[in-house]
């Protein structure tokens, strides 16, 4: 077995990729107006791929009850789940990148805060799940969506070894969570976090272009 065939590579979804910006802001806007609110225009509320849904509304809503970020939560996947899933866009190069990290033995996993049933159609949808061994995800209720709590649990139920494995993504989450299971971490600048946001939450590399993402893992993972 060679060196790359020992080394697990993690994949966030949203922002890394494929860009699900439509979907996911029409979905929260959706949740937002149903509840009554005036929402946000879409184009301010980038921010809001790549935290926990959960996250992202109590912020929106200005609250801290769990009852009504669960009732956001709920209206933002009735939408979701009819349309806004596939209101998304693959980034290009990523297939090219996958393929050749795969032809160099990486082992390879998707690790997305998105509800996990939503992330394993949206892998298929788009051709990609021939690359990955699995998609691992939130639950419904939540448990999972924090990428400290993602990354730990897929290092103990794959039995693999934080130093030989990576976490590649385009927010501060993925990296913080990389870091606190003591896991390397590449940030990658296509998508929704920009490099002060991923430097500062000390990502190991950071790529601007899915092309460039290969020599970057040799050097995190070789």
């Amino acid at each position: 077995m060679n060196d790359a065939a020992s080394c697990t590579l993690l994949f966030d979804l949203d922002g890394t990729l494929t860009d699900p910006f439509e979907g996911i802001t029409k979905s929260i806007r959706y949740a937002i107006e149903k509840m009554g609110r005036i929402a946000p225009a879409a184009d301010v509320l980038g921010w809001c791929i790549g935290p926990p849904l959960q996250v992202s509304f109590r912020e929106l809503l200005a609250t801290e009850d769990e009852q009504r970020v669960a009732e956001a939560v709920a209206l933002y996947r009735e939408r979701y789940m009819d349309v806004g899933k596939f209101e998304n866009v693959l980034i290009e190069g990523i297939p090219e990148t996958l393929a050749a990290l795969a032809a160099q033995g990486y082992r390879m996993a998707v690790a997305t805060s998105k509800l996990q049933s939503y992330a394993e159609e949206i892998v298929v949808h788009f051709g990609l799940s021939r690359y990955f061994d699995t998609v691992y995800g939130s639950e419904a209720d939540g448990r999972l969506s924090d990428k400290s709590d993602l990354i730990g649990f897929i290092l103990k139920v794959r039995h693999i070894e934080a130093g030989r494995t990576c976490m590649i993504g385009d927010r501060k989450h993925d990296i913080i969570g990389a870091r606190n299971n003591g896991v390397g971490s590449i940030g990658v600048l296509w998508g929704y976090g920009d490099k002060a946001e991923l430097s500062e939450a000390g990502a190991g590399k950071l790529v601007p272009e899915p092309d460039a993402l290969a020599g970057a893992v040799a050097k995190i993972c070789p």
